[in-house]
């Protein structure tokens, strides 16, 4: 396992695919969120910033599940609006627009399960968020499946975030619309009902997700899974997230450069 994480990270930061053997594939929940792990420890130091996908009908099919997956943000994956990025077109790259959630307050380990109205509670503030996804895995994301993308970081390439809205309450989230605009091209719309029927279930899935770890943390944050679908990006877009009265989020994709190994 070890071998493998070390394949993913080194993958992520150099540009290169990874071939899982079949031996190497893991058949669990359980062991896609260990190799998970080390992949994450070989990346460095961790954000502030959690992804959950897989939460709407289109990323479910594509990655062959019906389950939601979460994974860390890596800090130096972790964006804000305006930010240039620099990404690999060996990645299989995809655009989402997400709504993104700020805990006000923890919501620690617990054995009994985190109510709505619970997480509801622990929410301070939203914001417009674009996620870049992708996938270090050969064959890309439609050939990765739901447990190597587990494994793979939740095919996260980075995450961009736009300014806070405290009176996030004001919002019908399930409702409201979601926009990504490519290279000044309106190219993909939702609402926020594709995120499980309401960004605020995802908010309580990844809660009751972590409760049986190290739960969650004041000022962390969540993005909650696509609200406009998969969108194929490349290096030299110039991508815009607009969620009408919750803001705005830009970002701008460069080439990085390969690694040989």
């Amino acid at each position: 396992m070890a071998d493998i994480a070390e394949r993913l990270a080194s993958a992520r930061i150099n540009g290169q695919q990874v071939v899982f053997q079949q031996n190497e594939v893991p058949t669990s929940p359980v062991e896609a969120y260990q190799l998970q792990t080390q992949v994450l420890r070989l990346l460095g130091a961790p954000s502030e910033a959690w992804k959950v996908g897989s939460t709407s009908p289109e990323a479910q099919a594509k990655l062959g599940t019906d389950q939601p997956g979460a994974a860390r943000i890596p800090e130096k994956f972790r964006y804000f609006s305006g930010a240039s990025i620099p990404v690999f077109d060996t990645h299989d790259l995809w655009v989402e627009g997400e709504f993104a959630f700020r805990l006000g307050k923890d919501l620690p380990a617990k054995h009994s399960k985190y109510s709505i109205g619970e997480v509801i509670d622990a929410i301070e503030a939203v914001a417009p968020a674009l996620e870049i996804v992708g996938s270090r895995i050969n064959g890309g994301l439609s050939a990765s499946g739901r447990f190597p993308i587990t494994a793979d970081c939740g095919a996260n390439v980075a995450l961009i975030t736009g300014d806070w809205q405290g009176n996030w309450q004001d919002f019908d989230l399930p409702n409201h619309a979601v926009h990504i605009c490519k290279n000044g091209q309106l190219v993909a719309e939702g609402l926020g009902s594709s995120a499980m029927g309401n960004p605020l279930l995802v908010m309580q899935w990844i809660a009751n997700h972590s409760r049986m770890k190290d739960g969650l943390k004041q000022g962390e944050v969540v993005s909650t899974g696509t609200c406009t679908g998969l969108t194929r990006v490349v290096p030299g877009d110039l991508l815009l997230g607009d969620f009408g009265p919750v803001g705005t989020v830009t970002a701008n994709l460069f080439q990085d450069v390969i690694v040989s190994k």
